[in-house]
């Protein structure tokens, strides 16, 4: 976002933002200090409740109490797997003169950005105002009605005492100019965050999406893949989406497209090629140089990206990365109850990557085939880190590799497996990263979602009976006195659910209906549904906003995609779904509403707003509900799952049910295909040839 102003009175320090981790607390030691977050559960919390530094956590009744304090306050946000942060800590928090002087001069408050995404969101809006660039750790200083006067990320200890110091002295000369500017800002943060939709009478067209690819083609790497020329976060949402266009289009060049950058990153090091799992981004790019954490959010969005790549191109690769990644989140992520916590650090006792990387005399103890080991994991002098260390990753596929170097495949996997073994070993000697234990509904309810698309991709039913049991406990311990809370672990303080957790829990709901048949799912899908659109109503807008509480000194109101696609944009084709299943007319003309309100910003930046434009394709290009009734319905369906199928909702009845969709599609004793197209269906076919047959169905090149 760019700089829309900055006031003379805040232009103090140049400070950076970047984003990464923090290590574990030794509970044996004895500490010096003990602050109020030593009550909290959140690992981020945690960490900082042995700081000189006197934090208190988010309350609602902050500002009352900032009011009567007559402070400012210092609100300072991160998470567990933020190395910044953990640096800042670490230099700064943990001082003890830097603490004197934040306790007597501000009310200081953690907040961990994962629990709390509302309040995150609201201050990085200030941020990116008066800075125009925004990351973590975010810090803000605000007046004691909420309203921030001066932000920043990562400040060294000086940068730090220079900026909180200046901020307190000009506050105390000259309030009434201070509150001006705190006013203006929040001004245009209620502005960005109105909900006003334009009252556009254009509609998404396919030349909208085409002028879309072309201006953001210029951003596209077509020699490494990815998108941007540096720095490379994977962003499947926006693969996803291309992915089906290139399809529905027949469109070449973005299908090459999207294979490479596919290869790249299922082949580059940001994949853990020893563990299974996906790092969060490249720090360069060639995607060879990972930032280590591990995201559960990034984990299962890729999973769900790589099972509907294997429909489309069939590769060994993308099947066996579907795979590895669920052995991984299963062995790392999952509780013994079935959820799923939300990530691991990427620092190992203040050093970046040390759980991952290797050194030259590490990698000297690999006996077999030293040489053909150091070129099919890429190591060499050119890929050290600035450390000296080594990251692991590919640059060719096994079996080109095998060919390469004239080799026999079980000899190779032979050999593979004695490498992974050295390597194995010599990690187990080294302390596993921080767990951030938190369970995050909204990231549980992708990950419900990638065990029913590699569910689909595989016909593994082990894949669907996780699913089930996940939404089984989710739903369990999430849905509290009729109400779904975002985060939980023992001891927490329950939360309202936001926008992104009611609309990701009714797509996986709907997932699982149209894999299982079972009603439970539809009608669960329907209520959270009918429940987000009351809940996060905005009056006189097509949107909905993201927190159900106006609690803030702003509402917040997302439609844009980030490293998660926007709730707002799930929640448009929830309902779209929804309509066709139930013939439900309101449901549909929401949904229309809210693609109609943001084509104005497809327009303007379709990078920023793929998961709307693959909502989009529903409405541009032929869209088809498949209806399969009848005794062998889920046969078929799991048979047709395996055909990659955009523009497609299949779901099958074995027993004849009132589901409007469904209504006269039985016939005794027969298993029957309905191709609808409008709730227009042609006449009824019995094997899935034919009915790919009336989709016409084509088979990439």
């Amino acid at each position: 976002m760019k700089t829309h102003f900055l006031h003379p009175f805040f232009l103090v320090l140049t400070v950076l933002s970047f984003t990464a981790c923090k290590k574990e607390v030794d509970s044996q030691k004895e500490f010096a200090h003990t602050n109020a977050l030593i009550h909290e559960t959140s690992p981020y919390l945690l960490k900082h409740a042995h700081n000189p530094v006197d934090w208190k956590p988010w309350s609602d009744t902050l500002f009352d109490y900032a009011t009567q304090q007559q402070k400012l306050v210092l609100l300072s946000i991160g998470y567990a797997s933020c190395h910044w942060c953990t640096v800042m800590e670490e230099e700064t928090f943990s001082n003890d003169s830097v603490a004197a002087f934040m306790n007597k001069n501000f009310i200081n408050v953690k907040v961990d950005r994962e629990e709390r995404p509302d309040v995150d969101h609201v201050y990085m809006t200030a941020l990116q105002l008066m800075r125009g660039s925004g990351g973590w750790p975010l810090n803000m200083i605000l007046l004691p009605d909420g309203n921030p006067v001066y932000g920043g990320t990562y400040h060294t200890r000086d940068e730090w005492m220079t900026s909180i110091k200046m901020i307190d002295s000009l506050y105390r000369e000259d309030p009434k100019r201070a509150k001006e500017y705190a006013s203006e800002v929040t001004r245009r943060i209620q502005e960005l965050n109105s909900g006003n939709s334009t009252n556009s009478k254009e509609k998404i067209t396919q030349e909208t999406l085409a002028d879309g690819v072309n201006n953001w083609q210029k951003n596209w790497d077509f020699k490494n893949g990815g998108f941007g020329n540096n720095q490379k976060f994977m962003l499947p949402a926006s693969l996803n989406y291309l992915l089906d266009l290139a399809h529905l289009t027949q469109n070449q060049e973005i299908l090459a497209f999207v294979e490479l950058t596919l290869d790249k990153i299922a082949l580059g090091g940001v994949y853990d090629h020893l563990d299974g799992g996906f790092y969060r981004y490249s720090t360069n790019a060639e995607w060879s140089v990972p930032h280590f954490e591990k995201m559960l959010y990034d984990n299962a969005q890729l999973i769900s990206l790589y099972s509907k790549a294997y429909k489309a191109f069939k590769k060994p690769l993308y099947k066996q990365r579907v795979t590895e990644t669920i052995q991984f989140l299963n062995a790392y992520f999952k509780t013994e109850a079935g959820d799923y916590i939300s990530a691991l650090d990427a620092d190992l006792e203040g050093e970046e990557g040390a759980y991952y990387l290797f050194s030259e005399d590490e990698l000297k103890t690999i006996s077999e085939e030293p040489q053909l080991f150091r070129n099919y994991y890429n190591i060499a002098s050119k890929n050290q880190t600035d450390e000296g260390l080594y990251n692991l990753y590919l640059s060719k596929t096994d079996t080109v590799f095998v060919k390469e170097n004239n080799l026999k495949g079980d000899e190779f996997n032979t050999l593979k497996s004695s490498w992974k073994n050295d390597l194995k070993a010599i990690k187990k000697k080294r302390q596993f990263p921080l767990k951030d234990d938190k369970i995050i509904v909204s990231w549980n309810a992708m990950m419900i979602e990638a065990l029913g698309d590699a569910y689909a991709a595989t016909a593994d039913a082990d894949y669907l009976r996780q699913a089930e049991e996940t939404f089984q406990v989710l739903t369990t311990k999430a849905w509290k006195n009729e109400v779904l809370i975002h985060s939980y672990k023992p001891g927490s303080k329950p939360v309202a659910g936001f926008l992104d957790d009611y609309s990701f829990l009714s797509a996986a709901a709907l997932k699982l209906y149209t894999l299982t048949g079972k009603f439970d799912y539809l009608h669960t899908a329907k209520d959270l549904s009918s429940q987000t659109l009351s809940r996060f109503e905005i009056e006189n807008s097509s949107f909905y906003k993201y927190n159900s509480q106006d609690n803030l000194i702003a509402p917040i109101v997302i439609t844009n995609d980030a490293v998660m696609p926007s709730a707002n944009a799930v929640l448009a084709n929830n309902l779209l779904l929804l309509s066709n299943i139930f013939y439900d007319d309101d449901l549909a003309a929401k949904a229309n509403a809210m693609l109609a309100a943001i084509q104005p910003e497809v327009e303007s930046a379709p990078d920023a707003y793929a998961h709307w434009q693959y909502v989009a394709l529903k409405k541009i290009f032929p869209f088809y509900d498949v209806a399969i009734a009848g005794p062998q319905s889920k046969a078929l369906s799991l048979d047709l799952h395996k055909y990659y199928t955009p523009n497609a909702l299949v779901i099958f009845e074995e027993i004849e049910t009132e589901i409007p969709v469904f209504e006269s599609r039985y016939v005794n004793g027969k298993t029957l295909i309905y191709i609808c197209e409008q709730r227009s269906c042609k006449y009824p076919v019995s094997t899935v040839s034919e009915a790919l047959g009336l989709m016409n169905y084509q088979l990439f090149p």
